[in-house]
């Protein structure tokens, strides 16, 4: 247990980052899972939506310091790569 006061106010600060981050975390992983499902279902208007979605989200979170931003390119890349599959399977 911290014993000076100002440990005391960084072990405040410290849990309520650690509770946005992960919300900022696990909206992201949610956000990537509704796109991966919407690609599966092959609805092009609901895949376009959800990686506008998760595109945004990503952007916000870096912002934030939430993800880094190597992170955040990885994981818009991985949409991407995901979209473009699915466009590619439409036109065949």
């Amino acid at each position: 247990m911290p014993n000076i006061k100002q440990q005391e106010k960084r072990v405040r600060q410290a849990s309520r980052q650690r509770q946005e981050n992960l919300r900022w975390r696990s909206t992201a992983k949610t956000l990537m899972r509704r796109l991966r499902e919407a690609v599966e279902d092959g609805d092009a208007d609901e895949v376009e939506t959800r990686h506008k979605e998760l595109v945004r989200w990503l952007d916000k979170a870096a912002s934030h310091g939430a993800l880094h931003r190597n992170t955040v390119a990885r994981r818009k890349s991985q949409a991407a790569l995901l979209v473009a599959g699915e466009r590619e399977s439409v036109q065949q």
